[in-house]
């Protein structure tokens, strides 16, 4: 898998391209400006960009403005934002493009090497990779809407849905069965009305619907 690095940190720059070079991921280039990160990302059409919200020269909101031009850009490159704060209402403006390959984890998760590494290639293949802290803040401003039909038990299996969790990390944290969550998941998209298709993801479609609060 091809990724672009955006990180102002020199030193966290490096570290990331170095992490992910021993994991079997080609870092094709790593930038620290927004304009030098979608220019590469249209030069080198990657699998995923990994993007800091917050980069030159104001260290406001220039790597989040990046990836949401690159969604309409380049929207094959999987989306992962990191960062040090949580940012809710910019997770929410890159998650109303509506379409899978898209993350924002904390940098804290990034020691956590594994689960790191898990969720930029979740990421890169299209799915979702999202910081529970992230899915809990933007989940305090849900409106109402068909997912008030969902049950508590249906919503919370829903939540570590948005985490990237596979059915048997739901199973294991739920205590219950991979079986029965495959059940839950089934009514989640009966209710959501995301019907069988080829066309599109309904995990990601659910996980989308579930943090814009359609």
């Amino acid at each position: 898998m091809r990724v672009v690095i955006a990180e102002d940190l020199l030193l966290l720059r490096a570290g990331l391209a170095r992490l992910l070079g021993e994991n079997g991921f080609e870092v094709v280039d790593a930038v620290e400006d927004r304009d030098a990160l979608v220019h590469a990302v249209l030069r080198e059409r990657p699998d995923i960009a990994i993007v800091d919200i917050r980069l030159p020269p104001t260290f406001r909101d220039e790597g989040l403005r990046g990836a949401i031009e690159l969604r309409g850009l380049a929207p094959e490159t999987g989306i992962l934002i990191v960062s040090q704060y949580i940012e809710s209402a910019y997770a929410a403006e890159l998650l109303a493009s509506g379409t899978g390959g898209i993350g924002y984890l904390l940098k804290d998760r990034i020691m956590e090497v594994d689960e790191f590494v898990d969720a930029v290639k979740r990421v890169s293949a299209g799915g979702t990779a999202l910081d529970p802290q992230v899915v809990a803040q933007l989940l305090a401003g849900r409106k109402a809407g068909p997912l008030d039909d969902l049950t508590p038990r249906e919503l919370e299996v829903l939540g570590l849905m948005a985490e990237g969790r596979s059915n048997t990390g739901i199973a294991d944290r739920l205590v219950v069965s991979v079986g029965a969550v495959e059940k839950h998941i089934a009514r989640i998209f009966t209710k959501l009305r995301l019907p069988p298709t080829d066309a599109d993801n309904r995990r990601v479609l659910a996980v989308l619907a579930y943090l814009n609060g359609d």
